[in-house]
């Protein structure tokens, strides 16, 4: 057992205040307890009071995620929601668009008032509108358990009353999700199905890691993660020789210890630079030309447009050093070495989320397809590795418990991330994968389980189109931004607080989740309140089936437990499962993602129009966008260093994901906490940067562009490329107003905390697919010289 293995997490001192005495624990008070979150399985020791004293991973786990250590003090924060709360305007006014979400009183209510109110609203929609006025837009990562999933419990719900309207996709990958079906005729197989870890730690050569790898999006798994297990697998390849090329504008984007080269470009040049390493193979006769014949379509028209014939500019390693600002001869190396030996070409999914985000994921599996090694044990291509931990981790062959589906009547759908242009724009045309549609009128936004004002860009545009609906309806344990926007507010239970059952994809252990401490406040289970729901809307036995949480919990075990005996798989009874905290099913085996297509396409096609990896798509060329060529090619982001834009806002803000938390969940906590610099988000400057705004380390800065402002915490590190800033998204939505340093006397509105996506354009990635944008801005940094605002997004707003 690994000395961070042992590592019993503490209980920390109150958000904000000095540490306490701690009160007297008797051992015999102790009870401990196995549970699961998205960031890893642990055990939960609670005292004789019901207090969470301390977690420890679980023991299979020998790099867990420090994150586990945010459930000591965050389970009980101050920004719990502690009973139904209701809108003062809404309760007195009733239903109806208005500009008072966010800054209304709240009146609490009990739980039968909240519940009938809900389903009488639920019904008049449904009378006078019709269900597709029903926006069920519950998205995010809620709380790990495969019986309490939120948006499952919800979507069964409305499902049972005649549908609502949905999301397809996600802020996380959207455009790949549409892309990839397009190139290599799936997204799932690539998504979950990537050459093993265990594989690349064996083969492979090089590592071409555009995005990077970073360690701090591994420790994440929807469903929760056993073993961390990328941090070994990388030891054992650099032992072996394996080296990386880290193609990022941050150098920490890779593990500590890997032999790695950086290469730091400049944000948003991905694809030249890839262009340009694809000249220089062609240039070079380092082209495998035997597979692109056999194995792709449309490669020749690529070609021509790579090396100038189709527009006149020749896609050389200098035209992309010009562009990316990675030297032409480093570029030319690059790419010698790349076809030198087994080659890995890994796109983070970060990448794509940015305008034209289809052509970098288009264009790395171009250039993997021209060194001929996809299907090859530890070469081709990955999307995903370094984004999370199912990536590269072996696939079970069977699937887990999970939580039966409802038809949903009504199949009008939406891209994820055009929530707020169908609030602001109902019956207006919009173009999505090769479809013309129409937004549908929505009067009703029912949210559980997730918090758009963490994962939605542009916060200033989305609170109005929130301000829209008629009502507003948010399931959730804490005051977030999204609850305090709403216009009925109901407490759930965090999985701390219920039974469940957790496992997580690409995981081969299924958890017990045993209820750690009671439910806080007067907070139910989604199960609970929606079943109370249901039953004013008449469908409770519909949507119960007749079972209580545990009597449904025993049924998904059981059930699972039989599909696998029909297989000859033999796991022990629902009763040892629980008081045993789990079971083990063990791992897939080793898998190379299309290996079986590259060894004969002939007989393993692609479920691609032509069978092949579509280098050229006949499909998306008749779609004749504007902004998604038929082939990979470099478009110029609108937010670039090189772009007009850069005059006014000189530095470009790259908007990741946070390493101290999942998202936006759990900020208040201590884990968080610990990372603020003056109560803020940390903003990473380069020291040169810094210098010349007179900013140094610990400064309140204001962050701003004509799209809306922030303040953060100065950190100056020589990790970022010059010209460029990082802040992490998360920081929960705390809205104040100041007065604008640049024009005195009048007043603006900013996020005292620091969340970037106050900045960030909500603009899709493209026609095709329509994902999120909010990577990449520009922005400008100045020291704040005015009164310092508090930041209140943990305060109840009662």
């Amino acid at each position: 057992m690994s000395e961070r293995q042992r590592a019993i997490h503490p209980a920390q001192p109150p958000l904000g205040g000095a540490p306490t005495a701690k009160p007297e624990v008797h051992l015999s008070d102790l009870r401990t307890v196995s549970h699961a979150a998205h960031w890893g399985s642990f055990q939960v020791t609670v005292d004789g009071d019901d207090r969470i004293v301390s977690v420890a991973p679980h023991p299979a786990d020998e790099d867990p995620s420090p994150l586990i250590g945010s459930v000591i003090d965050g389970i009980r924060h101050q920004a719990r929601v502690a009973r139904p709360a209701i809108r003062k305007g809404w309760l007195e006014g009733g239903p109806g668009p208005t500009g008072s979400r966010g800054s209304d009183e709240w009146v609490e209510v009990s739980w039968d008032e909240a519940t009938r109110l809900v389903a009488a609203e639920l019904s008049r929609v449904r009378e006078q509108h019709g269900n597709e006025a029903i926006y069920a837009g519950s998205y995010g990562w809620a709380s790990a358990g495969r019986f309490h999933q939120a948006q499952g419990q919800l979507s069964r719900l409305l499902n049972l009353i005649g549908g609502c309207t949905y999301s397809v996709n996600s802020y996380s990958n959207g455009a790949a999700a549409v892309i990839l079906p397009h190139v290599v005729g799936t997204s799932e197989e690539v998504l979950r199905r990537a050459t093993t870890w265990s594989v690349i730690a064996e083969h492979t050569d090089l590592i071409v890691a555009f995005g990077g790898l970073p360690m701090k999006n591994v420790a994440i798994n929807a469903g929760g993660v056993t073993r961390h297990e990328m941090a070994g697998q990388l030891a054992q390849a650099t032992a072996r020789g394996l080296r990386v090329a880290l193609v990022s504008p941050l150098r920490d984007d890779a593990a500590p210890g890997l032999d790695t080269d950086w290469l730091a470009l400049v944000p948003g040049t991905d694809v030249a630079l890839m262009l340009g390493l694809a000249h220089t193979l062609v240039r070079d006769g380092l082209v495998d030309r035997e597979f692109l014949a056999r194995a792709t379509v449309g490669y020749e028209r690529f070609e021509a447009y790579l090396t100038g014939r189709t527009d006149g500019f020749a896609k050389t390693a200098a035209w992309a050093a010009a562009i990316c600002g990675i030297n032409a001869g480093r570029i030319e190396r690059l790419a010698h070495a790349m076809a030198g030996g087994r080659t890995m070409v890994s796109v983070t999914w970060s990448l794509q989320r940015v305008r034209h985000g289809e052509q970098v994921v288009w264009m790395g599996i171009t250039l993997a397809a021209m060194l001929g090694q996809i299907g090859l044990p530890g070469g081709g291509f990955g999307h995903g590795y370094g984004s999370m931990a199912d990536t590269g981790a072996a696939p079970p062959s069977f699937a887990f418990p999970s939580l039966p589906r409802t038809r949903n009547p009504i199949h009008t759908n939406i891209p994820v991330a055009r929530v707020a242009d169908m609030l602001l724009h109902p019956g207006e045309p919009y173009d999505y994968d090769g479809e013309q549609r129409t937004y549908p009128d929505i009067k009703i936004v029912h949210w559980a389980g997730g918090n758009p004002f963490h994962h939605h860009q542009d916060l200033t545009r989305l609170t109005r189109a929130l301000c829209r609906a008629d009502t507003v309806i948010v399931q959730d344990p804490y005051w977030t931004g999204m609850a305090r926007h709403a216009d009925i507010v109901l407490p759930v239970t965090t999985s701390l607080e219920r039974n469940d059952i957790g496992c997580g994809r690409n995981d081969d252990h299924l958890i017990a989740m045993h209820r750690a401490i009671e439910p806080v406040g007067e907070a139910r289970s989604d199960f609970a309140l929606l079943s109370d729901i249901a039953r004013n809307l008449g469908v409770a036995d519909a949507f119960t089936e007749g079972r209580s949480e545990g009597q449904w919990l025993e049924h998904l075990y059981e059930t699972w437990r039989g599909a696998l005996a029909l297989r000859g798989r033999d796991v022990p009874p629902f009763d040892q499962f629980w008081s045993d905290g789990g079971v083990r099913v063990g791992p897939g085996p080793d898998h190379v993602l299309f290996g079986r297509f590259a060894a004969d396409p002939e007989k393993s096609p692609l479920p691609t129009p032509s069978g092949k990896i579509e280098i050229w798509s006949e499909t998306i060329a008749a779609f004749a966008y504007d902004d998604c060529p038929a082939h990979p090619t470099w478009i110029a982001p609108d937010e670039w260093l090189g772009g007009e834009r850069a005059a006014q806002f000189p530095l470009h803000l790259i908007a990741n994901q946070p390493a101290s938390r999942l998202h936006s969940q759990l900020d208040g906590a201590n884990v968080s906490q610990a990372t603020k610099v003056a109560g803020r988000e940390p903003i990473r400057m380069h020291p040169s940067d810094a210098a010349t705004r007179e900013i140094t380390d610990g400064d309140i800065v204001l962050v701003r562009n004509n799209r809306g402002a922030c303040l953060a915490g100065a950190v100056t590190t020589e990790a970022v490329r010059t010209g460029v800033v990082q802040l992490s998204t998360g920081a929960w939505y705390s809205p104040v107003t100041v007065e604008d340093p640049a024009a005195p006397g009048r007043t603006m509105v900013i996020c005292a905390h620091g969340n970037p996506n106050v900045l960030t354009p909500d603009v899709g990635t493209s026609k095709l697919a329509q994902g999120c944008t909010g990577q990449h801005v520009l922005v400008e940094v100045t020291r704040w010289t005015g009164p310092v605002p508090s930041v209140d997004a943990f305060v109840p707003p009662l």
